[in-house]
Parts: C-alpha cells; sequence; structure tokens
C-alpha cells in the first residue's frame, strides 16, 4: 500500500508519524512538502525568534494521548510548562518526531523535498507530478497543504502591486535572501490591513528592529484579538441552558446562553474554552442558514476570543496603542495606489458614507489564512478543482468531504482514496486548525488508512474518521 502526504507541516508530519509508527512492514509512506519549510510548516518554519505559541507548553503535544510530549521533550520545570515558547522550537520539536517516527519505523517512511504541482488519475491509483519533473504513483493521498493562501488584496493598484512598498506576504524573502520586512525604513509610515495574529507578528517584528515611525492596522471591525491570562484558568461544566443549544444546533439560543454566562462565570475564557469539544459537532449538525449566518455576524468576534494571544505579546501591542506607535481602526481600503513618494490610501471608516485620502509609506497585507477553493492561488489545489477532483464549499470554508475525510467531486461523490486533512476540512468541521483537534483527526485517519485494506478484503464495516474524532471529543 503506498500512502501520499501532501504537505509537510504540522498535519502532514504528525499524521505521517502516526501512519510510521502503526504501519506493518510493506506500506510506503511518503512525506511530500517544499524544501524551505519541510517538517516544520509555514506557522513555525517560518517564523521568527520573537514569534510566540499561542498556547501553553503543556498542551502542544503532538500525539493525543499525551498532550504534555513537547514540554517532556524540552525537559520543562512546572512553572516553564505553563509558558508561551517560542514557534521556532515548536517546529524543531515536530521535526525531531517526524525523524524519531522514521527509525523505528516498520513501513518505508520518504520524505520528497518538492512541490507537488499536479495530481491525476492513473488505472485506480493517482500520479503525483513534482515541480522538478519526477512523478510517481500512489494509493492513497491526503491533502495536507494546510491553510490556502490569502486572497490578493482589493484595490490594489497595479504599480503598487509589484513594488517594494508593498509586502503581499509579510515573511517572502527578497532577492538577496532576506527577509522583505528587514527593509522597511524604521520612520516608515506603515499600514497593515488585517488586526489578528499576523498583524501582531507583524508589530512585534517591526518594534525588535526599532520601528520608529507610526503603524496603522486596518480591519472590517477593528478588533484585536484577546489574551490569555498569565495563568492558567481552572476549567468549568458548561450548564444545561448551553447543553441543550448545542444538542438541538440552535444558534441564537446560543449566542442567549453564552452571553448571559459570560458576566457570570470567573473568567470568560474558560467558557470558550469548555465549548471547543462540542464545537465539531455543534458546527457539523449545523444548517447552512445559520452557518452563512455566523460568519457574517459572528465570526470576527469569536475568533478573537478563541484564538488568543500570548500574554507578553499583547503587553506589548497594549504599550504600543497606549503611546500612540501603533493605531488600531475598523474600516475598509477601498484603493492603493502608488503615487509619487508615497502610497495613496482611500480608507472608509466603519460608520461612515464617505472615504479619506491618506498618504503611507509601506502597506502590509496580514489578513491570515484562507479557505475559499474557489478564487484559490495554490497550484495545486486550482488544478485539483479545475479538474473536477475537489469541489468547493458554497460559503469558501475549503472543501467538501465525507465523513471518511474524502474528498467529494462535483457530483457529490467520493473520490476514492483522496482525503483531506487540516483547515480544508473547515465546512465539515470549523474546529479543525489548531493542535488538540488536529492530533485527534491525524490519529484517526491513520487509524483508516490502515484499516481500509483489510477491510475490504474481510467485508467489514470501516468506521469513519468523523466517526472516531467524535468519539474522542
Amino acid at each position: 500500500m503506498r500512502i501520499s502526504i501532501i504537505g509537510a507541516g504540522f498535519s502532514g508530519c504528525v499524521l505521517a508519524t502516526e501512519l510510521a509508527r502503526a504501519a506493518p512492514a510493506g506500506v510506503d509512506i511518503q512525506l511530500v512538502g517544499t524544501p524551505d519549510s519541510y517538517g516544520r510548516g509555514v506557522a513555525y518554519g517560518e517564523a521568527r525568534p520573537e514569534h510566540l505559541l499561542n498556547v501553553r507548553a503543556r498542551d502542544l503535544g503532538a500525539t493525543a494521548d499525551h498532550p504534555g510530549e513537547f514540554a517532556d521533550w524540552l525537559s520543562l520545570t512546572e512553572r516553564a510548562r505553563h509558558s508561551f515558547l517560542p514557534r521556532l522550537v515548536y517546529g524543531e520539536y515536530l521535526h525531531s518526531r517526524l525523524h524519531s517516527a522514521a527509525q523505528v519505523s516498520l513501513a518505508a517512511l520518504a520524505r520528497v523535498e518538492q512541490e507537488a504541482i499536479a495530481i491525476q488519475r492513473d488505472a485506480g491509483a493517482f500520479r503525483i507530478h513534482l515541480a522538478d519533473g519526477a512523478d510517481f504513483l500512489s494509493d492513497a493521498v491526503v491533502l495536507t497543504v494546510g491553510a490556502l493562501p490569502p486572497q490578493p488584496l482589493a484595490g490594489v493598484g497595479p504599480r503598487l502591486a509589484v513594488h517594494p512598498s508593498y509586502l503581499a506576504w509579510p515573511w517572502q524573502n527578497g532577492l538577496d535572501g532576506t527577509g522583505a520586512i528587514d527593509h522597511v525604513p524604521p520612520g516608515a509610515r506603515v499600514l497593515i490591513i488585517g488586526t489578528g495574529l499576523t498583524m501582531a507578528d507583524v508589530v512585534t517584528t517591526l518594534h525588535r528592529r526599532g520601528h520608529r515611525g507610526p503603524i496603522t492596522a486596518l480591519s472590517r471591525h477593528g478588533l484585536l484579538p484577546h489574551s490569555h491570562s498569565e495563568d492558567p484558568i481552572a476549567a468549568i461544566a458548561l450548564p444545561p441552558t448551553v447543553l441543550q443549544a448545542i444538542s438541538s444546533h440552535d444558534l441564537p439560543q446560543l449566542v442567549r446562553a453564552l452571553r448571559t454566562l459570560s458576566p457570570i462565570v470567573p473568567d470568560w475564557r474558560a467558557l470558550i474554552d469548555a465549548l471547543r469539544p462540542y464545537i465539531q459537532g455543534f458546527w457539523h449538525g449545523l444548517p447552512q442558514p445559520r452557518r452563512s449566518q455566523f460568519l457574517r455576524h459572528l465570526r470576527a468576534y469569536w475568533e478573537v476570543m478563541r484564538h488568543r494571544l500570548a500574554p507578553a505579546l499583547a503587553g506589548e501591542i497594549d504599550e504600543l496603542r497606549v503611546r500612540g506607535k501603533l493605531r488600531v481602526r475598523a474600516g475598509r481600503m477601498l484603493r492603493a495606489r502608488r503615487g509619487g513618494d508615497a502610497i495613496e490610501v482611500l480608507i472608509r471608516e466603519r460608520g461612515f458614507s464617505h472615504a479619506s485620502s491618506e498618504q503611507f509609506d509601506v502597506l502590509i497585507r496580514a489578513t491570515g489564512f484562507d479557505t475559499d477553493l474557489e478564487r484559490t492561488s495554490h497550484p495545486l489545489v486550482a488544478q485539483l478543482r479545475d479538474a473536477g477532483m475537489l469541489s468547493a464549499d458554497p460559503l469558501g470554508l475549503g472543501i467538501n468531504a465525507s465523513p471518511r475525510f474524502e474528498a467529494l467531486d462535483g457530483n457529490g461523490a467520493p473520490v476514492r482514496g483522496l482525503y483531506a486533512l487540516g483547515p480544508l476540512l473547515r465546512a465539515q468541521l470549523w474546529e479543525i486548525t489548531a493542535v488538540p483537534e488536529l492530533r485527534v483527526a491525524a490519529r484517526a485517519l491513520a487509524k483508516q488508512l490502515l484499516a481500509s485494506a483489510s477491510a475490504r478484503q474481510s467485508g467489514e464495516r470501516r468506521t469513519t474518521a468523523w466517526e472516531v474524532v467524535q468519539h474522542q471529543a
């Protein structure tokens, strides 16, 4: 049996490790990924020393039955286990796990450090084409490409789009091998589009480099991610009102119950954390009109409460705002063009009908990840979409998939042997971008892949990955 995993970030590495540790001899595992972030992924491989994890070290083990493995790997003291460490360290942990699994595996685990650019059906299997011109066959393929590249910023003029003053991706490298953000002049007037976690990383890096110029962060709602508490907070049990809303998939009732409870509980963060084991099941049964309502009206508020900043980073952002170095605004960028020695930007503030013209020296896109299959520029995902092997969720939340995490084609039929793991499954699970949910889903899919061949031979019913994930939750 030949299993190929496309994407060597967190999801791909954890799935490859789970397969390598459990697969018998005769199973060939190919982990395919780009060389620059292989075994670490973009989130951890392209991070900088000042970029912190937004989860405590004690909870970041990459295996569901040993959440403290990361802290143990570092031999952390009890106090250090509660801290928020640099993301680069976590990348080294993932790479180390992958290497160790390959050493002890009965199966063959091959590292393919090349970008996969196309996948085609080939006599009951899949032929995977690589950027260097090579290709090979695989019986099963799992897409673990992570989030899709962010969409181009609307309104950016053609001259600005190719000018060094526009950073379409803040961590991109220039021709000299240094980061583009390292060339931002210290006194530049900077406009950042986005006010989430990526913006916080950008501001932190600029601050570490001694940036003196004013920084403006702009998003539709102007919301900043909230902070984790300095110390771990005690877990709470959800009351019957919330559990009833969850079991009945009643979004308005759930919102009302949470609003009532938030002033009463000792810390609202405990309430959000208590919801997490139920989110996938709640979302799975939520009708599409309610999903659309959530995305329009509640998503921005949920994201800033759910995906929180490390306390040290949140404190740094707050200090910059108090000192007037950082201004956070709610509104839209209608147009940005290169004019003379500056960038001319037309901004409409939230709640206003008129727009104002302003000037900046540098424009940085920090809009976070995307899952819109129809508009993506990701070469492989776009090729599979155009070939009819992937179909887009109508709300832009990745792909349509079966309970087995198999991709569905344009007719709604499973593409046998083509699976996905990670943010591409947001339409089915919503909460499938963070370590606790991903490690459970990775183990479930690994068990399913290894059991599928024998189950077909014996005629036994195959447990789906979704059923395993729900049982774990």
